[in-house]
């Protein structure tokens, strides 16, 4: 048997992805020696991926970045405005005090993001192969063979909106596999993920003639044509039509109904996304029903979503450790699973658990918003345009080291986020801020600091995933019955509200955003842990209530994360998240004021589902976007004026321009001025200069509307 996988993680055991891309970013290193330490990380995986038994290597897998850009740099789809930077690559990635980035969005229902390639009538495409040729030509130094991964011509148009453009792409790819064929590479898998989606009648057509013009072409290797994160469903009798040696399915998520005589299949039977041991009896039942000329044993797909290895956590708990499966690990079940089926092993079956609590009731009922929104007029008493933002405010090296630091004195350690959190009420103060934050300086990340305070939980030491560029999360283990033993954001909300008048807000995260943004255990009912968790959340807004606590934001940005990406399941998933979030929110009296966020997560594609929430507030991303406000959004509205995910410094004439268009769709009583999304990655001289832009604007539109 035959054994791969479709990726591999790319930030480095230790993240020294992420340490070189922030040197390089501050100048403290050159694009050379950047370019070092990729070359470094990629050794380490061929070298590791071999040592542990896989017969077939991928390449090409490791980015700087984001492989979609690599890919639109790849093809020459690099906008004009961006060819004079000093590195046009991380300018489209990051933008530059004179450029704005490129758009940001989820990559399917992944916490990973990418970014959206930008195709105009004027861009003309130019292959430029040195990245996937010069990753084969390192490997091949090193005594390895690889198969290039590039993500597939359909997939790339379908992302970047451009489907009447796939011919030009297609020559683009026809010279790609020319470039590999002279290089002796044997198979190149495309990855073609949108195939997993609803697609239409003329893309179904693009896919087969795609498939069959690229295997026409006289001089190329055999075409792996990779599709995960869902079932193929239509797709599949189209790409089996054609030509093409090999078909990667997913048969952790998906299924594959018909024989595929003479083809390769790569059957991907141990799961890319998530940390749970494969069950070994289902897994090989699953490649017992492949029917297919050769099958090659796989991951469902790339093991990018994953830590690098289970080795290293040493705190886990022994049991909850007998039942986890890292990068590393997966790889071994892999090279395991083809030798079982090698042997016709027949594993017993693993029990089922039994379900997570018993069923939740359904949301109740707040007072309609009408009433709500006057109670909190008299209590709040905000101007029009309320200035706010997110939550985070930027985390200095001190308080992190401080909070790393197992032998500080705990009495220490809260001195210092209490001073923190003085800092960034005097900032906000001082520049004019209407709704303040405390800046979340006790948390380390949004969902692993409620996890490490919930029953059912467990984190890890060094589980980190990348969810884009050099930024990484240590998403927690959700393994059981989920409780809240005491409560979790009260001191630091009531501390914060002692230093000022003005309303302060608690910081929550939604039930459903620590449910997706954790590694659930495989075999309980999502639904039912999402339920138990929004009880959890119910509880901590009543005790904000009582001290004091006026406006609670719910953060719910992986709301559009887990939608099905099929249409036909998304209905019931979004009814029973919005139950969720009612159920956690519902709680609070008429005049305190709910707010959620929703930060790069395409909100205009679920905006019945945010109406639903019955948040009194809802922020979203725009700003990097450029998404227009949704118009006649019936409750307060906060559309993002400044991307925090790029070091550059908006001016008070843009944020004006975005409060203004906004002011088209929606009246100024309802209009909110924020931030994107959290400050936490930025630093205090990029935020005290953007936020006073932001109140600069906000002042001079307030005056427009008396």
């Amino acid at each position: 048997m035959i054994t791969t996988v479709l990726g591999y993680p790319r930030i480095g055991p230790n993240r020294e992805l992420k340490r070189a891309l922030e040197s390089y970013w501050d100048g403290r290193i050159t694009r050379d020696e950047l370019d070092q330490v990729g070359a470094g990380l990629r050794e380490e995986t061929w070298r590791r991926l071999a040592e542990l038994g896989l017969d077939a290597l991928p390449s090409n897998t490791f980015s700087l970045y984001d492989q979609v850009l690599d890919t639109a740099v790849m093809l020459g789809a690099v906008p004009e405005r961006y060819r004079e930077a000093e590195d046009p690559y991380f300018a489209m990635a990051r933008g530059t005090q004179g450029l704005a980035p490129l758009r940001m969005t989820k990559w399917f229902d992944t916490n990973y993001h990418y970014l959206v390639p930008e195709i105009s009538p004027s861009t003309v495409f130019r292959l430029d192969a040195s990245k996937p040729v010069g990753e084969v030509r390192q490997a091949r130094a090193l005594g390895f063979d690889t198969r290039p991964v590039v993500l597939g011509p359909v997939t790339f148009v379908l992302l970047a909106g451009a489907l009447e453009r796939l011919d030009e792409v297609l020559g683009c790819y026809e010279e790609l596999l020319s470039a590999l064929a002279a290089e002796g590479v044997s198979w190149v898998q495309l990855d073609e993920p949108a195939l997993v989606c609803d697609r239409t009648k003329e893309e179904l057509e693009a896919v087969r003639a795609a498939y069959e013009r690229l295997c026409a072409w006289p001089s190329r290797p055999s075409l792996l044509v990779a599709a995960y994160f869902g079932d193929l469903g239509e797709a599949l009798p189209v790409l089996a039509g054609t030509p093409v040696e090999g078909i990667g399915v997913d048969l952790v998520r998906g299924s594959l109904p018909i024989e595929l005589p003479g083809r390769t299949v790569f059957a991907g039977v141990v799961s890319g996304r998530d940390v749970w041991r494969t069950r070994e009896a289902e897994a090989l039942a699953a490649l017992r029903a492949v029917r297919a000329g050769e099958i090659v044993v796989s991951t469902s797909c790339s093991l990018q979503h994953v830590p690098y290895s289970l080795a290293v956590e040493e705190r886990l708990d022994p049991a909850l450790r007998e039942r986890l499966a890292f990068a590393e690990e997966k790889v071994a079940e892999v090279v395991a699973l083809a030798r079982l089926f090698a042997e016709g092993a027949t594993p017993a079956p693993t029990s089922a658990a039994a379900p997570a609590g018993a069923e939740r009731a359904e949301a109740r009922a707040r007072s309609p918003y009408e009433v709500r929104a006057q109670a909190q007029a008299e209590h709040l008493g905000l101007p029009k345009l309320p200035i706010t933002t997110i939550g985070s405010f930027p985390q200095t090296a001190r308080l992190r080291a401080a909070r790393a630091d197992r032998s500080l004195p705990r009495a220490s350690y809260e001195a210092l986020v209490e001073g923190e959190i003085e800092r960034a009420i005097r900032l906000q103060e001082r520049l004019g801020l209407d709704v303040l934050v405390h800046g979340e300086p006790e948390r380390n990340d949004m969902v692993q600091y409620f996890a490490e305070h919930l029953d059912g939980f467990a984190v890890t030491e060094h589980g980190w995933v990348q969810s884009y560029g050099s930024r990484c999360t240590r998403p927690p283990l959700l393994h059981g019955d989920v409780g809240r033993p005491s409560p979790i954001t009260v001191r630091w909300a009531r501390y914060a509200q002692s230093l000022t008048a003005k309303p302060v807000k608690g910081m929550l995260t939604g039930p459903v955003t620590i449910v997706a943004w954790s590694f659930v255990r495989d075999d309980l009912p999502l639904r039912e842990v999402t339920f138990q968790v929004a009880d959890a959340i119910a509880r901590e807004v009543r005790d904000l209530e009582a001290e004091g606590i006026s406006v609670i934001q719910v953060d719910e940005p992986a709301l559009r994360e887990l939608l099905p990406l099929r249409a036909a399941a998304q209905p019931s998933y979004l009814q029973w998240a919005v139950a969720a979030y009612r159920r956690a929110t519902s709680v609070a009296a008429d005049r305190t004021q709910i707010h959620t966020h929703l930060c790069y997560s395409d909100a205009e594609q679920i905006i019945s589902a945010i109406d639903a929430l019955d948040a009194d507030v809802t922020t979203i991303e725009s700003a990097r976007s450029g998404a227009p406000a949704p118009e006649g959004f019936p409750r307060g509205l906060g559309p993002g004026v400044y991307d925090i995910h790029s070091p550059r410094v908006p001016s008070a004439e843009e944020v004006e321009a975005l409060l203004k268009a906004a002011l088209d769709v929606l009246p100024a009583e309802r209009l909110w001025v924020n931030p994107d999304c959290g400050l936490k990655t930025r630093t205090y001289e990029q935020v005290e200069a953007s936020l006073a832009n932001v109140v600069r604007a906000t002042l001079r539109v307030r005056e427009a509307l008396r």
